[in-house]
């Protein structure tokens, strides 16, 4: 099992007027928390594309428990629990600045190859990174 933690700060921008985040801004949150979890092996969004392999979003599911508030700083807890083949799942934990649970998603992926437009097996240097985790 893979697990990466980001933390974020909600913005003004990204709230309604009740000073709640926006739910639609979580999907956005996802990605931050993916970016992150890839930069911490050393890899990155541009370096898989420039490898010919794209990453688009096929499955995504949430639950809003608590709201996250203006200028809260979230800690985005991101797990991978099983070994990335074709596929790609994240599950997503969010916590408030008091360490409330306050919303849990999951997004799944596909690695595909972007001359064939067809899915793919994942880097093997994503793989090889990867691997230790699900030993």
């Amino acid at each position: 099992m893979f697990i990466h933690e980001t933390r974020v700060r909600v913005r003004y921008g990204e709230t309604d007027q009740m000073g709640y985040m926006y739910y639609g801004n979580y999907a956005e949150f996802y990605e931050v928390a993916r970016v992150e979890m890839l930069r911490s092996l050393g890899m990155t969004y541009r370096s898989m594309e420039e490898s010919g392999i794209m990453m688009p979003v096929l499955e995504m599911h949430c639950k809003y428990i608590k709201p996250a508030r203006y200028d809260e700083e979230l800690l985005i807890r991101t797990i991978v629990s099983k070994m990335p083949g074709v596929r790609i799942e994240f599950k997503y934990e969010f916590f408030n600045e008091q360490n409330d649970f306050i919303h849990v998603g999951e997004t799944t992926l596909a690695f595909v190859d972007m001359k064939r437009n067809r899915p793919c097996m994942p880097p093997d240097d994503f793989q090889a990174k990867m691997k230790p985790f699900f030993d």
